[in-house]
Order: C-alpha cells, then structure tokens, then sequence
C-alpha cells in the first residue's frame, strides 16, 4: 500500500437511520458529501483502508446495508461533470 491519492465515489443505502448516520459521519471524516447518499473522497489508499475498515464495522449486510466504493483514475476524476449541487473540491479555493 501506498500513499498514491486516490478519487473515490463512495454510495450508501442503509436501512436502518442509526447505522446510516454513522456511516455518513464516517465518510464526512474522509470526503465531501455531494448528493444524499454519495461522497466524493481524494484519499490515500491508506485512509481508503481505513475508510473500508472502518464501514464495515458499522453495516450490517445481513440487514440489506449496502456501500459502494468507485475507485478513479486520476484521468476519469478530471471527466467528471456536475449539473447544479456542490463545488468540487477541485474548484474550492483555500485560504490558510
């Protein structure tokens, strides 16, 4: 494992509305919310490790939770295109 950044596309349907907001509590930590129950991560695939880790310990399969993760190249990152909601994170300007 590398510290590569990687684009990742993360969806969710989770049953149950404890489980669902702790798993958006989870992917708030490593990206940026961009529609209900999708995030978009740029991420190392260390913290992608964790990010999968730390998912699963929370879903419960058995219950029909489901996530999702879409690992881009950094190439296809670049082709994605948004009609309407947030900024992508690779259009925000920080200020420090």
């Amino acid at each position: 494992m590398t510290d590569r950044r990687v684009f990742v596309v993360v969806t969710y349907d989770i049953r149950d509305d404890y489980r669902r907001n702790r798993v958006s509590a989870i992917l708030a930590d490593y990206g940026m919310r961009v529609q209900y129950s999708v995030f978009e991560c740029r991420i190392s695939e260390a913290h992608l490790f964790e990010l999968r880790q730390a998912l699963a310990e929370v879903i419960q399969v058995s219950a029909g939770d489901s996530v999702r993760f879409y690992v881009l190249c950094e190439r296809d990152a670049h082709q994605v295109e948004r009609l309407g909601g947030p900024t992508p994170w690779s259009q925000v300007t920080v200020w420090v």
